[in-house]
This record gives C-alpha cells, structure tokens and sequence, in this order.
C-alpha cells in the first residue's frame, strides 16, 4: 500500500468548508485515508472474485487463488493457470472465462493499462467496462482506489447511498436529486466525500 494521495489534504479542507456533515465525518475518522497497490491486474481479479458474494466467501476464494498464483498474481502467471485450476479456487465458470481473458488480453496488449492515464474518468470507466466481468461499478473501483482518481462518486454503490441516507437524514434510497446535488457540492473531491460516507458505516472500506 502507498502513502495516501498528494490531494487528500486539500480534498479535506475543501469538504470541511463544504459541508458540516463531511466536516464532521472527517474530524471523526482521522486514522485512515485511501491508499492504493498500484496495480491494476491484481485490483481486476480482486474485483472479479468479490462480485456477488460475501466479503468472507470473497476473501476465501481470493485466498485459495493467492495460492494458485503462489503469491505472484500477475498476468503471466495466470496465463499459465489451466482453467480447471482457476474454477478449483471457488471461482464460477464466468468468473473463470473473465480472469482468463483478463490475463489474455494483458499480454497481448488489446487492453492496455497505460492507456487509461490520458483518458478523463468517463474514458476511462468504458474502456475499463470493455473486459469482462467488469461493469460501471467495478470501473468505479478501479478508478479511486487503484488509480486514485480524486473526483469518483459512484452511484450504483449500495453502501454510498445508504451512507449518504443515514448522514443527511433521507429515507432509502436517497432521492437521485439530492446524490446528484452531493456530486456538485464535493466536485473536484468526490472520491474523498465517498470514503468518509463509507468510513460512517463499515471501520474497513474495501480496497480492491
């Protein structure tokens, strides 16, 4: 894990003179900010696994992958993992095909992660959205926690809506108007707004 992001000081302030509500969650959790392992292979797989299942059942089948991978999860070496290997693990047969072709596809660079540093959020989230298994949300999570995008506010996100519900006293779901009024009020720092609201309801945001 890296330091935390070169915004985050910035992002705090700004928020704090916002909103009295972010004011209040980020005086409250001062012993954590977002962090990233810079590697986005190994943030797609994480991704894939976790999809549709149990934090616990997630962290098991990542565990047993782990192992496949001996500790070395990257492109190459999945590769080289038969696709019977890779079910044995607990994966689904599409969880399965998506990890496989992730590791095709790296290799032969029809996805390239370098790409993404000149695209803007929205490029980056269809492109991202190109591999299979992986939809708006998982881009999402790609884009603020392995790139550390500053302005990310996922929407689709069960956990921000039912954080931004119990922070501003709203029934769930939150009106869409209102989460969008959120988007402007926290733009340019969106990304730090979602993980205090996250913070509020789970000690332990995901990092993928």
């Amino acid at each position: 894990m890296s330091k935390k992001p070169t915004y985050w000081n910035s992002a705090i302030k700004y928020l704090s003179n916002k909103d009295k509500v972010m004011k209040k969650l980020i005086n409250q959790y001062k012993d954590k900010t977002l962090t990233t392992r810079k590697d986005i292979f190994y943030s797609l797989c994480k991704s894939i696994i976790g999809q549709q299942i149990s934090v616990a059942a997630a962290n098991s089948v990542f565990k047993k992958f782990n192992k496949a991978c001996k500790g070395k999860i990257n492109y190459k070496v999945v590769k080289k993992l038969s696709f019977a290997k890779l079910k044995s693990c607990g994966l689904s047969r599409q969880k399965t095909k998506g990890i496989k072709e992730l590791s095709i596809k790296f290799s032969n660079k029809s996805f390239d992660p370098k790409m993404l540093k000149n695209m803007d959020d929205e490029e980056a989230i269809l492109y991202l959205s190109s591999l299979r298994q992986i939809g708006r949300w998982s881009a999402e999570m790609i884009l603020l926690f392995t790139l550390n995008r500053k302005n990310i506010w996922p929407v689709q996100d069960i956990g921000l809506l039912r954080a931004i519900s119990n922070n501003y006293n709203k029934k769930y779901l939150p009106p869409k108007k209102f989460v969008n009024y959120l988007k402007l009020k926290f733009t340019p720092y969106c990304s730090v707004a979602t993980w205090y609201l996250w913070r509020s309801i789970d000690d332990e945001p995901i990092q993928y």
